[in-house]
């Protein structure tokens, strides 16, 4: 199993890593310390449509570094990749991808700047909220947002939900990861199908299906 920034505490609880109560809780003292990490307007997202790493890096490394942090928050699927950062930064990278692969540079209806170097002080407060939390072995494996590979030890799952907050989601690399080791049918659970279509852009030949609503179900049984 694996879950897509804030889903990946669903995995883990699907999982059977942490507790459903438990999940709830740290997912209110997460949602608390972000809004808390920057003052609202200070920090933006942006997603970059058409371009990949590289051509992300590129933008990231000609504008000025005076308009402050900006860094890739998301590796979402090929052409597809998000920035988070100080917002005239982002603003200003949003632009100059343009000139690197991207074809379009849209800032996204956030209300913080997500996975990026200044949720520093959110990290901090996970933190402390984690080591309290008790964690289990999950049941499935599951694969962690910020390594891309399977996690299993309770203290290893902590760390690296600690290190979530501030580092990239490396979603690519982790359906990737996923497919290469026998993953061949990849079932999207909650709402909406935003993640089934990345995924169909990286396993191309993998079965996909999204669970939403009861309808959703009859076409899950058949698999």
């Amino acid at each position: 199993v694996a879950g897509h920034s804030l889903g990946e505490y669903s995995a883990l609880c699907a999982a059977r890593a942490i507790t459903l109560s438990d999940t709830a809780r740290l997912l209110r003292t997460r949602g608390e310390a972000m809004q808390e990490a920057v003052p609202v307007g200070a920090g933006a997202m942006a997603a970059l449509i058409g371009t990949d790493i590289e051509g992300a890096e590129k933008a990231i490394a000609e504008t000025d570094a005076a308009l402050g942090v900006c860094e890739i928050a998301n590796d979402n699927a090929p052409g597809q990749v998000v920035v988070s950062g100080a917002k005239a930064r982002v603003e200003a990278v949003a632009e100059a991808s343009k000139k690197h692969g991207a074809k379009m540079a849209k800032l996204l209806a956030v209300s913080a700047p997500f996975h990026s170097s200044l949720m520093a002080p959110a990290a901090a407060t996970m933190a402390g909220a984690l080591s309290e939390t008790l964690v289990k072995a999950p049941v499935v494996p599951l694969v962690a947002n910020v390594t891309a590979r399977e996690v299993d030890a309770p203290q290893e799952i902590r760390d690296l939900l600690v290190k979530q907050v501030t580092g990239r989601v490396r979603w690519t690399e982790s359906v990737g990861y996923m497919a290469a080791n026998g993953a061949d049918k990849f079932i999207e659970i909650g709402a909406g199908k935003v993640l089934s279509g990345l995924v169909k852009r990286i396993a191309k030949d993998a079965t996909i299906i999204s669970v939403g609503e009861p309808a959703d179900l009859d076409a899950f049984a058949k698999l």
